[in-house]
Parts: structure tokens; C-alpha cells; sequence
């Protein structure tokens, strides 16, 4: 095989380039994953934006981190998995044709799932999922239907739940639906929604709210949806500034505020495992969801449109070449 691989690289403010860099070499407890392909986070935009505290130029493959390929070589020690195997990882440099993951943040992908495999941000909605801790009847309110909500109002409707589906644009409702959504709010007017969720549930509002946008007008509507004694559960990622709550209201309710970001690496995994799962069988049905593929070349194309959402945008996919 080549010495070399292609890889982007952050070289400024909304400037990914294109490079040659050598083939990493796994070590002990390692493996190398010739990658098929790579998810694009809605997270990686600000850093793509830049931030105040960015440096340039970034790692080669940074920012990647929802990967999937085939195992094509092993370090020391390493066991439970073989060079052909074909698995989706947890990993954090995956915007390159190969990347190195450690032996326990795989997943080996059952032979039915063939496709585009981004599991990392399955294994996420699978965790969210399970910190919501979501009973059968209860309303559930999902603010922001993108990737995330979209399997999240699976997921609560699977379990029984009553799913209120809020969104800007109509066809991300019109998704919802799809996924088992009962009800769908366009999210335009603060007060005309909370209006609208209060008639639905007969004033109570909702016992489990999910903000999945990461944003402070989101969020201050998601504290106003919970019913008294509910939860509301912070599954955006806000890594664009501080935030400002109303604490008296969320005093006054007596709710609990769920922060849904797992970093305990075995709670990761099983989410991932989970995720997987629910996708062989037939649970979730993904495909729907990968609704742009770029080239690696074209990935600033891709930041851009998990920015600005063109017609029919749910998440991009970078695919590689064989």
C-alpha cells in the first residue's frame, strides 16, 4: 500500500485543505482503519468557523470523529478483532483515508449493514435516550429535529411515548412524522409555541423535554415546555459562549436538568453497541438520514450545508475512494 494518505487539514477559518501526510502506524493495543467514510458533526462547525482560543494549522484528520472502514492492520496485543473486519469507531481524526483507534473503541458491523455506518452519533441518541429516562405516555418534547432528534423521536415513540416534534423548517417536521412524531411545532414564535405545546398537553406541558440544538433561544424554550417535577434534558452541543437560564423558573418547576454528554469511555461504547444494534434491527432506519456525500475534497462543502441546511439537508457524509 502507499507510504502516504490524503487527509484535510484546518489551515485557517473556513479553509480545509487537502494534503498528503504519512500512513499512521498502529501500536500496542491499536488498530488501523482504512476509512470508507466519515459523518460531519454539527459540532465541527464552529471549530471550522473558528473560535477565539483556535490555532492553526489543526491536526490532519481532526475534527473527524464518526468514522467507519475496514481493519487493515494491528498493533501488539491486540485481540477480538481481525484484519477485514469491517467496523464503525470511536475515534477523533477520521477526516483522512486511515485512522488509528484503539482495539475497545470499535464496533464490528454486522454484515446486513453495508452502507454508511457513522455510528458515533448513533451511539449518542442511544445515550441520550437512556439518560432521559422516558416512560410510556408521558409527552416528550424534541426541540431541533436534525440527525440527532430524528432517531431520539424514534426512540421515545418506540417506547411509548407521546412525541411533540419541534423544528424550523417544515420538511425536518415532515421527518419527525416519519420517525413517529404524534404532533409537529414550527419553531418561528416563542409564545405562539409554548401556546401551542400547553393546548396539546392540557396545560401541563411536557414531562421530558430534549434541546438537541445547542443554542440559547432553544434552550430558554425547552425550560418552558417542562412540566413541573420533569426533565429537561441539554443534548446540544453549546460550545459557542456562555449561557444564561432562568433559575427561578427552573426552581419554581422543581425540575431536573439532565446534561446528556457521556465522556465515561465504557458509556460511550455502549451506546455505540446500542446503536448498532438498533440499526440491524430495524429500529432505526438510518439511510434516510444521510442525505448529502461529499468528496474529502469538497468538506468544507460539507461544513457549510451542516451550517446552513440546503432543501432536504439532514447530515452530510465524506465518502473515500477505494
Amino acid at each position: 500500500m502507499s507510504e502516504t494518505m490524503r487527509a484535510a487539514v484546518l489551515t485557517a477559518p473556513g479553509t480545509m485543505t487537502t494534503t498528503d501526510v504519512a500512513v499512521p502506524v498502529p501500536g500496542p493495543g491499536e488498530v488501523r482503519v482504512r476509512l470508507e467514510g466519515c459523518g460531519v458533526c454539527a459540532s465541527n462547525v464552529e471549530p471550522w468557523e473558528g473560535q477565539p482560543w483556535s490555532s492553526f494549522p489543526g491536526e490532519p484528520g481532526g475534527m473527524g470523529h464518526e468514522g467507519w472502514g475496514v481493519v487493515e492492520a494491528l498493533g501488539d496485543g491486540v485481540a477480538g478483532v481481525a484484519i477485514g473486519d469491517r467496523v464503525t469507531t470511536l475515534s477523533g481524526k477520521s477526516f483522512a483515508e486511515h485512522d488509528l483507534v484503539g482495539a475497545d473503541r470499535l464496533v464490528t458491523l454486522p454484515p446486513a449493514l453495508a452502507g454508511p455506518f457513522p455510528g458515533e452519533p448513533l451511539g449518542c441518541a442511544m445515550n441520550i435516550f437512556r439518560r432521559s429516562d422516558i416512560q410510556a405516555g408521558q409527552w416528550v418534547a424534541i426541540v431541533g429535529i436534525g440527525f440527532l432528534g430524528a432517531v431520539l423521536t424514534r426512540l421515545a415513540t418506540e417506547a411509548g411515548a407521546r412525541v411533540i416534534a419541534i423544528s424550523r423548517r417544515q420538511e425536518s417536521l415532515d421527518l419527525a412524522t416519519r420517525y413517529g412524531a404524534v404532533d409537529v411545532v414550527p419553531m418561528h414564535d416563542h409564545g405562539a409555541i409554548i401556546a401551542q405545546v400547553m393546548a396539546l398537553t392540557g396545560g401541563t406541558g411536557c414531562a421530558r423535554v430534549i434541546e438537541a440544538v445547542g443554542k440559547q433561544w432553544p434552550l430558554d424554550l425547552a425550560g418552558e415546555l417542562v412540566a413541573e417535577g420533569g426533565k429537561l434534558i441539554v443534548a446540544g452541543y453549546h460550545q459557542d459562549g456562555p449561557r444564561q437560564v432562568s433559575m427561578q423558573m427552573w426552581n419554581w418547576k422543581g425540575i431536573d436538568v439532565v446534561n446528556a454528554h457521556e465522556r465515561d469511555p465504557a458509556v460511550q461504547m455502549r451506546g455505540l453497541r446500542e446503536g448498532v444494534a438498533a440499526v440491524a434491527s430495524g429500529r432505526v432506519d438510518l439511510a434516510p438520514l444521510l442525505t448529502h456525500r461529499y468528496p474529502l475534497e469538497r468538506l468544507g462543502e460539507a461544513l457549510a450545508a451542516t451550517r446552513d441546511k440546503p432543501e432536504g439537508f439532514v447530515k452530510a457524509v465524506i465518502e473515500y475512494g477505494a
